[in-house]
């Protein structure tokens, strides 16, 4: 990483770094492997998450004083997913100043959500130890904000599966099953996701990640779902 390119991070997020901090929250585990043992983000990375929490938990709890603490915890749970963070990640374009290692280059890994949502809460981390709580909470926030705003506005598509696990057992459906299959090599690997609810399959997904795939099943599985309600609801 050169200085160059680490100043744009920097103006990105709005706060001065420590250069030695700001390499440590881009060096992820496979490049610390392959340079000997040095440190990693992983530390700034805990850090951070609970930073991250705070922030998020507190902003919902002004903004929306009239929800109950499930919707609440809903939106948080949006909020801080690993698909919401590492699409924040993109719009910095982290992926071009992490540290990693020659295998998960190889392997996409400047790419992969994973990667991208640990090294912003390390940047997270990296904040709040040098500048402290209330400049931190002006970078999660500002970072953040239009995750928020979309957040007041999913509705069941908030928690998929918790949204689904609710209508089935509004139905007597009993607790979906979810059947996963993937294909491909490691860099490329495709998930399938199945849900089973009473015997039938009533919903598929598929993505990058199981957990991707799962989340698009039960969204496919709670519209299918809610198309039967309806009905009983006008009646």
């Amino acid at each position: 990483m050169t200085a160059e390119p680490a100043t744009r991070l920097v103006e990105k997020l709005g706060v001065h770094l420590d250069p030695e901090l700001l390499v440590l929250a881009l060096t992820h585990r496979s490049f610390a492997h392959e340079a000997g043992g040095v440190p990693t983000n992983e530390r700034l990375e805990f850090l951070g998450d609970t930073v991250l929490g705070l922030v998020v938990t507190e902003a919902l709890y002004r903004r929306h004083p009239d929800l109950s603490e499930g919707d609440l915890a809903k939106m948080r749970a949006a909020t801080v997913s690993q698909r919401s963070l590492a699409a924040i990640a993109r719009e910095l374009e982290l992926g071009g100043y992490l540290l990693l290692g020659k295998g998960e280059l190889a392997t996409g890994g400047r790419e992969k959500d994973s990667i991208l949502s640990d090294t912003l809460e390390a940047l997270f981390g990296a904040v709040y130890l040098t500048h402290g709580l209330e400049v931190a909470r002006g970078v999660v926030e500002r970072l953040v904000d239009a995750t928020l705003e979309v957040a007041a506005d999913l509705g069941a598509g908030l928690d998929w599966k918790t949204s689904l696990q609710e209508i089935a057992a509004r139905l007597d459906l009993g607790v979906p099953e979810y059947l996963c299959d993937s294909e491909g090599p490691d860099h490329a690997r495709r998930f399938t996701a199945r849900i089973l609810l009473d015997g039938e399959v009533r919903g598929t997904g598929t993505g990058t990640a199981k957990k991707l795939a799962e989340q698009e099943a039960a969204a496919d599985a709670y519209r299918s779902l809610q198309a039967l309600v309806a009905p009983a609801d006008d009646a």
